[in-house]
Parts: C-alpha cells; structure tokens; sequence
C-alpha cells in the first residue's frame, strides 16, 4: 500500500457526504490504515505513513484539523502555521506518544527528517459547508522567524516611542532577530525568588487575506464543497501536482473534478481541487 496526502485527500472523497453529519472534525472516520498516528490537543492531530520507496510519494505528512463554526479558520493555539516542521522538534522525548505510534506502523520515522504540514480546515455558515485540504505554505506567506522578528521589532518601537527613549536602529534589528525564534520564549522560565514559573505562549489568527473560507476574498472555494489546495508557483510544481493526482485519481474521478488554479493574495497561485459534498 502505498501512502501520501494525496492518498489521504482520496479517503475523504470517499466519505465526502460525512462532513455535513459529524458534530466534531475529529469525530471524522479517518481511513486508519493511511496514519502513523492521531493525537487530540497536540501537534500532529494526524500524521500519514511513511514509504519505503519514496520516489513518488514520500508520505509522513502532518495534518492539523482546524473546525469552525463560521467561515473563519479557526485561531492557532501555541503554534504558527507552516509549510513545513522538523520531526526532531515534535518527537521530543523517548516517552513521545507520537514517537510510540509511530513506531508502531513500523516507520523508520527519522529517514523523513522535515515533513511537509497541511490543514484540513471546515467552516460551516447557517446550512452551508466548506471543506478544505490546505498547504502550509496557504498560511506561512513569510518564514516564521520573519513573523516573529518583525512583531517583536513592532512592540520594540511602540515601547520606545512611549517611553521617550532611543537606540539605533541597528540595535532595534539585532534585538528582534535574537527573539526571531519561537522555541527561545516557549520555554518555561524560572527566575529566582519568584513563587511562579512563566511561559509565553502564541496564538495565530488568520488575516482575512489567508482566509480561503471568506467568500468574498476566495468566492471560487463554494459551498459545500471539500477542496484539495496545493502549492502551483510555478509550472514545474503544477506538472508535479497533477503527475500524482493521475497516479491516485482515474481519468473519471478527475474529470468529475472542478481543477483550477486559485491566486492568493500574498503568495501567488495555488492549485484547487475541488468536489461537492
């Protein structure tokens, strides 16, 4: 059996008419023979396969569901999306529940060392359904340390501005690169004398530009409907996109599909595979 995100995009075509009925995302009934693990609160809620033979597909993809209520993407709790993680900063201990799942499927987990991450994200409004399949890279429209370095450079000039006092601007620079980032104040800091531990946390919300659920900023992502989005910025990743869904998908199912490029607002085009529910 062979594994991949786009064999799994496959699964939920199947049971497509599911997303309508069940309460919770997570309450899906993921096709388990495609994951190495599933974890509710912790990064990844899912995580595919690896292959042995990984000259087409690779597998080990990383999935995290986000379920909404609204056509909002859900806020990001004590994470930044992205397009991509290295498996060293998940599996963090010998101990590691993904780390034991994993091995369980009998994956060589570290031949795979940076897994490509993608959101299955469903919104709902009144009876209206959308459901989409979504490549990191939709969110992370910057590299994370820019993110980071650049909100702390902000906090730093509004701060000096308040309180009169100057640096030079390449002081300003050298600051915000050092808390460029996110694992040095993630950490739980213990300063001495104190009776508390402190620990920062981030959350993420999506811009309405990042949005693919606003009708109005991505009105071709229609209701009720369930939505595979890749990475399309140029025309070797389009042929390489459509090369594996011709591997996974007949001619039929492919040409019962709305396949279309889609362009983001910040970060060019990308590639929409889309079916009603």
């Amino acid at each position: 059996m062979i594994y991949s995100i786009n064999h799994f995009f496959y699964s939920l075509v199947q049971q497509k008419h599911l997303f309508k009925k069940v309460k919770k995302l997570d309450q899906f009934p993921f096709d388990q023979k495609i994951l190495a693990c599933k974890n509710k609160g912790v990064f990844p809620d899912l995580a595919i396969r690896l292959n042995k033979d990984k000259k087409i597909f690779t597998g080990g993809e990383l999935i995290e569901l986000k379920d909404s209520n609204s056509y909002t993407v859900s806020s990001f709790n004590s994470t930044i999306p992205s397009r991509s993680k290295k498996i060293e900063e998940i599996i963090t201990g010998e101990n590691s529940s993904i780390k034991k799942q994993m091995e369980r499927t009998g994956n060589d987990i570290f031949s795979l060392p940076v897994r490509d991450v993608f959101y299955l994200v469903r919104g709902r409004n009144k009876q209206h359904t959308k459901v989409c399949l979504v490549y990191g890279s939709f969110f992370e429209t910057i590299r994370v340390s820019e993110l980071i370095s650049q909100s702390f450079h902000q906090v730093l000039v509004e701060r000096l501005k308040e309180s009169g006092q100057e640096i030079s601007n390449e002081l300003k620079h050298t600051i915000a690169s050092l808390l460029s980032q996110q694992q040095s104040f993630s950490k739980v800091r213990n300063v001495e004398k104190s009776s508390v531990k402190l620990r920062f946390r981030i959350m993420t919300e999506v811009k309405a530009e990042g949005n693919i659920l606003n009708a109005k900023k991505y009105p071709e992502i229609k209701d009720d409907t369930l939505n595979f989005v890749l990475p399309c910025h140029n025309e070797e990743q389009e042929l390489d996109s459509r090369k594996k869904l011709e591997e996974v998908f007949s001619k039929k199912d492919l040409r019962s599909f709305n396949i279309f490029k889609l362009k983001h607002h910040f970060n060019g085009y990308f590639l929409i595979v889309q079916t009603g529910l």
